[in-house]
């Protein structure tokens, strides 16, 4: 087992964002976690990151638990996410961006030059290597945000909706590039809103509802389950699947 979270408990106010939801994940495994708005996944996926700490629960990852500790430990101990939303160093050169993420393994800037440009390298961004990171439309920003991910050499990789807002072409080569890191050796946990994705990369989907896991398991049995159809597909995707 990588990671286990175990009745993870986070609440805003008198709002229980996250109720007792459990998660484990094994190494190698591509996991996605869907479910409707305010189900309450990306605040479960926070937890994951070290970005909020649960008022319950524990996480264990590879044996230690973490449920307290900062996301730079998180980070150190191997475990990276994405934003969804990328949040870029406009400015600075795309490589300078990556070498952000090298530092935390590599101390000298000419180690951490040779993994950020090994990295721009096997996410597609070579010939953008030298351009300001600003300078870059949707597709690149993603990429670079997954790319300051990896050059930090994590086991596992949380995915915050890296491919939403992607036109289909786009979309294509952004689950080819997941792919690729997959097969890395990269464990990985997806938030996706586009079911399509899921069922394209996810070995197993867990869904989300009111703060609470209602289902999980392979994602084209998951579809079929009838509390997910309530909960999050609805009525017109049963009439589809039927």
């Amino acid at each position: 087992m990588l990671l286990e979270a175990s009745g993870i408990v986070k609440q805003f106010g008198s709002l229980r964002a996250v109720d007792g939801a459990c998660l484990a994940i094994d190494r190698g495994e591509v996991v996605g976690l869907i479910g409707p708005n305010g189900a309450g996944k990306s605040t479960f996926f926070n937890c994951l990151a070290g970005e909020v700490r649960p008022e319950a629960g524990r996480i264990i990852y590879k044996g230690a638990d973490i449920t307290a500790l900062s996301p730079e430990a998180h980070a150190r101990r191997g475990i990276a996410r994405t934003w969804q939303v990328p949040a870029v160093f406009a400015e600075m050169p795309v490589r300078d961006n990556v070498m952000v993420g090298a530092f935390l393994r590599h101390h000298h800037a000419p180690a951490a030059r040779r993994k950020a440009e090994e990295v721009i390298a096997f996410t597609g961004l070579a010939q953008q290597a030298g351009a300001p990171a600003g300078s870059l439309g949707t597709l690149g920003r993603k990429r670079l945000e997954i790319a300051r991910a990896l050059a930090t050499e994590p086991e596992l990789v949380l995915l915050d909706e890296a491919l939403a807002g992607l036109n289909p072409t786009e979309t294509a080569a952004a689950i080819e590039l997941v792919r690729s890191i997959h097969a890395a050796g990269i464990t990985l946990v997806i938030v996706e809103h586009v079911m399509a994705v899921i069922l394209s990369l996810a070995q197993r989907a867990v869904v989300f509802h009111q703060g609470k896991v209602i289902a999980a398991g392979p994602p084209a049995a998951v579809i079929e389950d009838e509390a997910v159809i309530e909960a999050y597909l609805g009525a017109r995707f049963r009439r589809r699947s039927a």
